[in-house]
């Protein structure tokens, strides 16, 4: 399968030498058996037709849905026409930036921070879940979507964060406010990197505590990996 990755951020300081680039975790997340193209997205970089690709992801990144930077509008209208063409799968501003362009709405939640090892309950299962009825992945975001494009279904949340995972049936993707990309290591060095700015020193102690526990990291690979199967009709090669 030929995944495109829609770089939209990169972890912040000297993070990248350390732990890689987001498009990286990606790969590692997702498996060697794919072929992957990398889109700085930042930098203007986007797919010049949907059919680039069988399917995209698109990451993380410190930047607002909202926020008036040159490449969040030519990334919407990519999302637009890659709508119905091609699989995609969004994670924490992938999945807000998804949410906007096909409708929805994201503001910075008044809620503060959501941070550590995240649990949603799965409220409607997919052929390429498992029978799982809660899944716990590391988090890292203030933003939310609070109000979901029509037609989008949820399939996990939390009180904390109700529209945690969406179906966006007739486009042929899903999205989700957690970072499965995110080994525990990397979101414990993350919360680190910005304690005493965007947390408080307890906030950053309950957060890091929390990733000690085992997380679900691989389910949402493997479901992640049906889901993309599925939609595209390929399972490995270029």
């Amino acid at each position: 399968m030929k995944i495109g990755l829609l770089e939209t951020g990169e972890p912040p300081g000297d993070l990248m030498e350390k732990y890689g680039s987001y498009a990286s975790m990606f790969e590692a997340l997702l498996g060697p058996e794919h072929s992957y193209r990398v889109y700085d997205v930042q930098k203007g970089e986007l797919p010049a037709e949907p059919a680039e690709n069988d399917a995209y992801v698109i990451t993380g990144s410190s930047a607002g849905v909202y926020d008036p930077l040159p490449w969040i509008g030519p990334l919407k209208a990519f999302l637009r026409e890659a709508k119905g063409e091609a699989a995609m799968v969004g994670v924490c501003f992938g999945h807000q930036i998804m949410a906007e362009a096909f409708g929805g709405k994201v503001v910075k939640s008044d809620k503060g921070w959501g941070v550590g090892l995240q649990t949603y309950e799965v409220a409607e299962h997919e052929p390429w879940m498992d029978d799982a009825r809660h899944v716990a992945v590391p988090g890292s975001h203030q933003d939310q979507v609070v109000e979901p494009p029509p037609g989008a279904r949820v399939l996990a949340g939390s009180a904390f964060t109700p529209y945690g995972v969406l179906a966006y049936d007739d486009a042929k993707a899903i999205s989700m406010q957690f970072h499965p990309e995110f080994s525990p290591d990397y979101a414990k060095a993350l919360i680190e990197a910005r304690r005493g700015t965007r947390f408080t020193d307890e906030q950053a102690d309950a957060a890091i505590a929390s990733l000690s526990a085992e997380n679900d990291r691989d389910r949402m690979a493997a479901w992640i990996g049906r889901f993309l199967a599925q939609k595209t009709g390929k399972e490995t090669g270029a």
